[in-house]
């Protein structure tokens, strides 16, 4: 009798053991493919693109038009590899959890800070990267909940346009000063400044838009679900 109430501690123990060694060994594989995943190409380059961010700012804060302009190169480079990053991705089959995550961050970080740098500096009204932090948090929020809904809601057709004139709005108003421009002979003067803050309150105006779209799908989508 005694020596079989022994018995079973020690095989309890031993499964103990294995199953504890099991659930280590699996947050070491998680672990390692988020490190591989980390430093793949895509996820590099949008790595590289958040490292920018930073010179974007400081440049801007010089607000002499030799750095703006040095800052605009910067914030250029950094939303041309937006592209490469995603085609690399899907060329390469790098497609993770980790790129679909930093990808956006590293848009969101680019369109903040850059707008937040031009409200500090009196170049932009305060409202505008309010609006922007504000619709991008809703959404962002609203898709967290219709993915615990189980829910799938296509993106707005607004979206790809908001972010095309958020972007080019952005370099204008990097540039910020007014320079000649000489086009098949006609020669004239552009206000930079000018141009982006019209293109960049499209944009927000826009963005408003989608996100309301988005609401509306999320809704829909949530009736959808409970009616069936």
């Amino acid at each position: 009798m005694n020596l079989q109430k022994n018995k079973r501690p020690r095989r309890f123990g031993a499964f103990r053991v294995r199953k504890n060694t099991t659930q280590k060994e699996t947050r070491q594989k998680l672990s390692s493919t988020i490190k591989r995943d980390l430093f793949n190409i895509p996820n590099s380059i949008t790595m590289i693109r958040i490292v920018f961010i930073p010179f974007v700012v400081v440049c801007l804060a010089m607000k002499t038009p030799f750095y703006c302009l040095l800052s605009v190169a910067a914030f250029s480079i950094a939303a041309i590899s937006d592209f490469f990053d995603g085609y690399l991705a899907r060329k390469l089959n790098l497609v993770s959890v980790t790129g679909k995550f930093l990808d956006p961050l590293a848009d969101k970080l680019m369109v903040m800070a850059a707008t937040v740098q031009l409200a500090a500096m009196g170049w932009l009204a305060s409202w505008i990267p309010i609006v922007i932090l504000t619709r991008e948090l809703a959404v962002q929020g609203l898709r967290q909940i219709a993915v615990g809904e189980g829910l799938v809601i296509a993106a707005g057709s607004g979206g790809k346009l908001k972010t095309a004139l958020q972007l080019v709005g952005i370099v204008g108003l990097l540039v910020h000063y007014t320079y000649p421009i000489k086009f098949f002979g006609f020669e004239t003067t552009m206000n930079f400044h000018r141009v982006g803050l019209v293109l960049l309150v499209l944009s927000v105006f826009i963005s408003v838009i989608s996100a309301i779209q988005y609401f509306v799908g999320f809704l829909r989508a949530l009736d959808k679900k409970e009616t069936t």
